[in-house]
């Protein structure tokens, strides 16, 4: 994981850190352009070890010679591990990066040092000491940072290091958790927890939206509305990344295993499908496009991703266990017969089972579901969890689980 710091260069400072950024995205779209010029019959594009070296030669006669060559080497390492990952399909394939959207680069030989218990300073290449906040404590070990400009205009820094640990006393709770749209997270309890909506900056990034799209592109004032969206989109961002936060640490201290769904959610906020109407050629039939991008936003903004990943580091830290099972029926299965059929959910809040009778919120239902699955498949005291891997989907009665590699308190 990592540990992000606001960072708050001097006026004179910043020229230099723009410079990094643009030199960084520079190397990295020079590689990716090798990479895609590739064609049966030309040979190999150049390995790491002859990137490197064109990048010496590149300097010796170009402006790259006055940024920084540990900044621009290690852009060239990013790259590799990007193209490693997408052969390695794990990840989707390097892109472009684009002024104003990707801004950032990494520094490897760590410098930090503590003003006070409220500021710091971190050493960047060919610009000196840079100050940054304090807004937690301080990693033990230092991996490499990373330095980012996000679009509201804000300087971040990052270190690259292991989850704190987690002091927790163990409870012998257990908890299944159904994420959702209309309820982020329903708790096998019956607890349900909604992840903060910001009304009023979301009815101002619309006011603001609408405003951008009245400006001649290139104005000055498009740019102002422009940035002044991207505050507003920023504080959405740390107000939905805070509830995470919280959240994800008071479930690690009240339960000792934890059940989640194994969700594809990248599969799940796709794009739908055109279809083509077979009576015209040419001519399309309506897919449901705009209903699923709405779809895809609501699912992005409930930070499904972020709240599993942050829920793992802190159980891992806290000697707790998060388990993940087949996600299939658990809307549609009764808890208290099994009985599993789409008649039971009779609308997003309801449920009742056609065969018993039986109940029940419909996300209340499926949290307990999940549970119920996640306690056949968790380690005993004492022993450790399977290694953590995505395992098989079988049927629900059977359904496989991966698990993080914690041990259950």
């Amino acid at each position: 994981m990592s540990h992000r710091y606001r960072l708050y260069p001097s006026p004179g400072q910043e020229p230099g850190l723009g410079r990094h950024c643009a030199d960084a995205r520079f190397v990295w779209n020079l590689a990716l352009e090798q990479a895609n010029c590739w064609r049966a019959g030309r040979g190999s594009t150049p390995g790491p070890a002859e990137r490197q070296r064109q990048l010496a030669e590149a300097r010796a006669g170009t402006f790259l010679a006055e940024g920084s060559s540990s900044v621009q080497q290690q852009a060239l390492r990013d790259f590799d591990r990007a193209m490693a990952n997408w052969w390695g399909k794990t990840h989707r394939r390097p892109r472009w990066r684009k002024q104003g959207q990707d801004e950032g680069f990494c520094i490897r030989d760590i410098t930090v040092k503590q003003v006070n218990r409220r500021w710091a300073e971190v050493g960047v290449p060919k610009v000196g000491m840079v100050r940054f906040r304090l807004s937690r404590p301080m990693p033990t070990t230092f991996g490499m940072a990373r330095v980012k400009l996000d679009p509201s205009g804000r300087w971040h820094v990052s270190f690259a290091a292991a989850q704190d640990p987690v002091v927790r006393t163990p409870t012998g709770s257990a908890a299944g958790i159904d994420r959702g749209v209309a309820t982020t997270l329903a708790i096998s309890d019956g607890t349900m927890l909604r992840a903060p909506s910001c009304p009023k900056l979301a009815s101002r990034v619309v006011r603001l939206d609408q405003q951008l799209a009245r400006q001649r592109r290139g104005s000055k004032r498009r740019a102002k509305t422009k940035r002044a969206r991207a505050r507003a989109h920023a504080r959405i961002a740390d107000c939905r990344r805070d509830w995470v936060e919280k959240t994800s640490t008071r479930l690690v201290f009240d339960h000792d295993v934890i059940v989640l769904e194994d969700l594809r959610v990248t599969n799940m906020v796709r794009r739908a499908k055109p279809k083509a109407d077979p009576e015209q050629p040419g001519a399309f039939l309506p897919n449901g496009a705009a209903a699923k991008a709405g779809l895809n936003r609501a699912i992005q903004r409930s930070n499904w991703s972020v709240f599993a990943r942050r829920l793992e580091d802190k159980a891992t830290a806290g000697g707790g266990t998060v388990l993940f099972v087949d996600p299939r029926y658990t809307s549609q299965q009764c808890r208290r017969c099994g009985h599993t059929a789409p008649e039971n959910r009779e609308s997003q809040a309801v449920f009742r089972c056609v065969a018993c009778g039986y109940a029940n919120h419909a996300d209340s239902n499926a949290a307990e579901n999940i549970l119920a699955r996640g306690l056949v498949l968790a380690p005993t005291p004492g022993h450790g969890a399977s290694p953590r891997k995505r395992a098989a989907r079988r049927s629900p009665p059977r359904a496989a689980a991966r698990t993080s590699e914690t041990d259950a308190a």
